[in-house]
């Protein structure tokens, strides 16, 4: 079943979305906001999302922003702006496609279904290795040397997904910190040294040398393969 976040925050039409959709054989998840937005997003995976840029508490602009460093989930804009500024400014931070309302939910459900077969199309698994340990993040398996399976927990997988589709590219604090929490809101940073351990720990030949997962002080981390 596809899964479509509706981010949307007049009420009666994130209703009636989500009731079209749902009629339709969608899973839906509502969100008024985008901090319940990006929350959504880091508690389950979802397969598109349907994004007003107009929200209460940051622009979708902002969102689509935060969305695409830890993300490639397709995203189609709803916006009553129809100036080009808008939706080029949108298409240029990556949402996918555009919808001016007043649109027909039949217009959207074509858009939903096309943005959904780029997506599966361009999906390219990811396997990667930290020191002789073997990621495949399509199918969430660790597997080491000798073929034996190392745990790892959600939040472990959610920083190993960001991290290991840019290698060698240094990832913010803050994109890790909304890509396992949803927020930087009221989290405290230092989390992050702590779940990093436990990584270097199960991966890294030496966590205490790390080679793959590395520390930029005051800035971020990086993977390097």
């Amino acid at each position: 079943m596809t899964r479509v976040l509706i981010v949307e925050d007049e009420r009666p039409l994130l209703r009636a979305l989500a009731m079209n959709l749902v009629a339709r054989g969608y899973a839906v998840t509502e969100a008024e906001n985008g901090a319940r937005a990006l929350t959504a997003l880091a508690d389950h995976q979802h397969d598109a999302i349907v994004l007003d840029l107009g929200l209460p508490d940051m622009s979708g602009v902002e969102v689509i922003r935060a969305v695409r460093e830890f993300a490639t989930t397709p995203i189609i804009v709803l916006s009553a702006r129809n100036g080009s500024s808008d939706k080029v400014e949108a298409l240029d931070l990556g949402a996918d496609d555009y919808v001016t309302k007043p649109f027909s939910m039949d217009e959207l459900l074509a858009r939903l279904r096309a943005t959904s077969r780029r997506a599966v199309a361009a999906d390219e698994s990811v396997v990667a290795h930290v020191g002789s340990v073997r990621i495949d993040l399509a199918t969430t398996t660790a597997v080491d040397q000798a073929g034996k399976a190392v745990h790892l927990t959600p939040t472990e997988w959610k920083l190993l997904d960001v991290l290991l589709r840019r290698p060698g590219k240094l990832i913010s604090t803050d994109t890790l910190l909304t890509a396992v929490r949803g927020s930087t809101e009221h989290t405290d940073s230092s989390y992050l040294r702590i779940y990093f351990a436990q990584l270097r720990r199960k991966l890294e030949p030496e966590p205490s040398r790390p080679r793959h997962l590395i520390t930029e002080p005051g800035m971020g981390y990086r993977y390097r393969p």
